[in-house]
């Protein structure tokens, strides 16, 4: 099992920052009366709200951690059972824009961080290898969690943001409270990522293979190429969804970062093997080549319209859950599952909470 400080050593964080995130932590006995859970209280129904709802987060924030300068959303009570909300792409913050006030107004302090290369966040050091491969990712959210002195969270995310949830979830289970994970089980073994998958599934993915090639970097790196070519990403994995330009622009923003098209790039590529990670994160990717199982309790939602979706309902990847589990399709829902469909996918955070 890995433990924190060889965690903090790999990301090149502190250990001072690691043990102060055990001193900042409140359990539910420590915080005051209102705010105490009965063991035995009913799970709270997530009132419905309409997708679009909100255009806008409560606070926006910076804060350094690890070997970034983080940008994120924060809403909900300051001492209250802390959420983090991972986004995929090509998306950002904005896909938990009406699930953050949901969760703060069941009592939830809800983080929602860009991930390196997205919005405000930016690398501390001009030097720095601008390297995307999972475990890199996964350490930069324990850093933010370090630096705001989280010692467990609920995790919650979908596409590279259940993928980074999973990671955590497996390597380091102490950190985690709960897990909702959007298609499942998402760790990358890149060997296996070398073997052809069926005709249908393989066209799904074109834009994994466009990023290989010289065109591909070359598209990502114009402005108005990667802007075009998000939107038909957007368009094409999300079929049922009426979201309109104004929802689609306030989220391309976050595609205007420097370290965009490079943090893009790298992560299909290496996911394919054909981009060399960091020798500093090798043990982390050989234990997730084993597809390590998850222990923490876990709810996966299966969005029915999303052409990632694999056919079975959750069948392919239930063995690799041994904790608490529940699974969901959510039907007539695209891959954008948390913008899509905003009370579903809280509702499924409150409800791994009270398994």
């Amino acid at each position: 099992m890995i433990n924190r400080r060889t965690f903090s050593k790999a990301a090149g964080i502190g250990t001072g920052a690691a043990a102060a995130s055990l001193a900042g932590f409140r359990t539910d006995a420590e915080a005051s009366p209102g705010r105490r859970r009965r063991l035995d209280a009913p799970t709270p129904t997530v009132p419905t709200v309409t997708p679009g709802t909100h255009t806008s987060f409560a606070r926006l924030k910076q804060v350094r951690a690890g070997a970034l300068d983080v940008g994120y959303a924060e809403d909900g009570p300051r001492h209250g059972p802390v959420v983090i909300c991972l986004h995929g792409w090509p998306y950002d913050i904005h896909s938990y824009v009406d699930v953050a006030p949901l969760l703060a107004a069941q009592g939830y302090r809800v983080i929602v961080p860009y991930l390196r290369g997205h919005g405000t966040t930016r690398f501390l050091s001009s030097r720095t290898f601008r390297n995307a491969q999972q475990s890199a990712v996964a350490l930069d959210i324990i850093a933010l969690m370090d630096v705001l002195k989280i010692d467990k969270a609920l995790l919650a995310g979908f596409d590279w943001g259940s993928r980074t949830a999973d990671i955590i979830a497996a390597l380091w289970p102490e950190r985690v409270k709960g897990l909702v994970s959007v298609s499942g089980y998402l760790i990358t073994n890149v060997e296996a990522q070398k073997k052809p998958l069926p005709p249908k599934a393989e066209h799904a993915w074109w834009y994994q293979y466009y990023f290989s090639t010289e065109r591909g970097r070359l598209a990502m790196e114009d402005k108005t190429d990667r802007h075009d070519l998000c939107r038909l990403v957007w368009d094409t994995v999300s079929p049922t969804w009426h979201f309109d330009d104004a929802t689609f622009e306030r989220t391309a923003t976050a595609f205007e970062n420097p370290d965009y098209p490079a943090i893009v790039i790298h992560n299909y590529r290496w996911r394919l093997g054909l981009a060399d990670g960091e020798r500093r994160y090798d043990r982390y990717e050989r234990q997730l080549a084993t597809r390590p199982v998850i222990e923490v309790p876990t709810i996966t939602l299966d969005p029915e319209r999303d052409p990632f979706t694999a056919p079975g309902n959750g069948a392919a990847y239930r063995d690799r859950f041994t904790g608490a589990y529940a699974h969901r399709t959510l039907t007539g829902i695209g891959h954008n599952l948390p913008q899509e469909a905003p009370t579903a996918f809280s509702q499924a955070v409150v409800d791994v909470d009270h398994f």
